[in-house]
């Protein structure tokens, strides 16, 4: 496999030269009309030029280096036999412009950007992106219980119920469960037209959304059908031994202790279980302590349970998510600084 020449050739000191050797892949990476470029060019404030197999990036050391670092992981993306899309630029964007400092979970055997990691479903390969989303994916596979802790948008319930359909079509577990408190969020559920299941499956629909991504749709509807597949409200889940399952909980901020305490104590024998939730989307009445905050604290220091976080660095959805999340948080940060003053 030919990897792109990353040697800047520096002929004035603004400006390096990248060589591509296929040039295919260099059409690729451009995008129609030159439009990931243009991208790349406002993201890291820098200037592209194409010429031939080369381009030419202009513009301050900081601002060429990490340029060079996003093309260089991008066409190396193509060569894999991978789509560029925006939203891969964002990510990419994101992480070269923002170095990440080395911490006290950095190891020989934690997952890099160099590392590729896919999940295979029934309809697709699921890539998880960041060096987190990596870290998180080895988790769930390692250990029979994880928590997956960060704002919306980075992946946590989607790369949960991945794996779980992964283990599940190799035949590791003999079912899946999935289930989120049917906490109202402003709204009401007698308010809803219908039986309680008509009450309920809007709650339950990022799951299904999750699953219709994974799984062919007859397939699905038969594996719903004989339970082999089950969403169903926390509440549900009283008195249950889940055996032999891949056990997921979403939005667990909404739980209260006793209901986290309950759906820890449902995990059986041959099952894995997954915790997944935002401790800044608490819609639990004012008051009620968040059973994931009370299960961090008490958990946290169980070797076999593994604690996964994300930022805002790692969403991957619309660009506009990672700007509104990081605008919340510097917002509470202010916040929490004029109340110390």
């Amino acid at each position: 496999m030919s990897t792109v020449d990353l040697s800047p050739d520096l002929p004035t000191a603004a400006e390096a030269t990248l060589d591509f050797p296929d040039n295919r892949l260099l059409i690729d990476l451009c995008g129609e009309y030159d439009k990931n470029l243009a991208h790349v060019e406002t993201g890291s404030d820098v200037q592209i030029i194409r010429r031939g197999n080369r381009l030419v990036i202009m513009g301050q050391p900081d601002a060429r280096a990490a340029a060079i670092e996003v093309l260089g992981t991008l066409y190396a993306r193509l060569e894999a036999g991978k789509s560029v899309e925006p939203a891969d630029i964002d990510r990419e964007l994101r992480m070269g412009l923002a170095p990440r400092a080395p911490s006290a979970d950095d190891s020989p055997q934690s997952p890099s950007a160099n590392d590729i990691i896919e999940i295979k479903t029934r309809k697709k390969l699921v890539e998880p992106r960041t060096d987190a989303q990596k870290a998180y994916t080895k988790a769930l596979f390692d250990n029979e219980l994880a928590f997956g802790i960060g704002p919306a948008g980075t992946g946590k319930t989607y790369i949960a119920v991945a794996v779980g359909v992964s283990m599940f079509i190799g035949g590791h577990v003999d079912k899946i469960i999935l289930s989120r408190p049917a906490v109202e969020a402003g709204e009401k559920l007698g308010y809803l037209p219908g039986d309680m299941k008509d009450k309920v499956d809007p709650y339950m629909q990022p799951l299904y959304d999750a699953l219709n991504d994974f799984l062919p749709a007859k397939q699905l509807t038969k594996l719903l059908e004989d339970k082999r597949i089950e969403i169903a409200p926390l509440a549900f889940m009283r008195g249950r031994t889940l055996s032999n399952a891949f056990v997921v909980l979403d939005e667990a901020q909404n739980a209260t202790t006793m209901q986290m305490k309950m759906f820890l104590t449902r995990l059986g024998e041959g099952s894995r279980m997954v915790i997944t939730g935002d401790r800044t989307q608490i819609d639990l009445p004012r008051g009620v302590p968040s059973g994931l905050a009370d299960a961090e604290r008490l958990l946290n220091q169980i070797p076999s349970i593994s604690f996964n976080y994300f930022t805002s660095k790692d969403v991957v959805r619309h660009p506009l998510v990672a700007a509104i999340i990081e605008a919340y948080e510097a917002d509470h940060e202010a916040m929490l600084a004029r109340k110390k003053t």
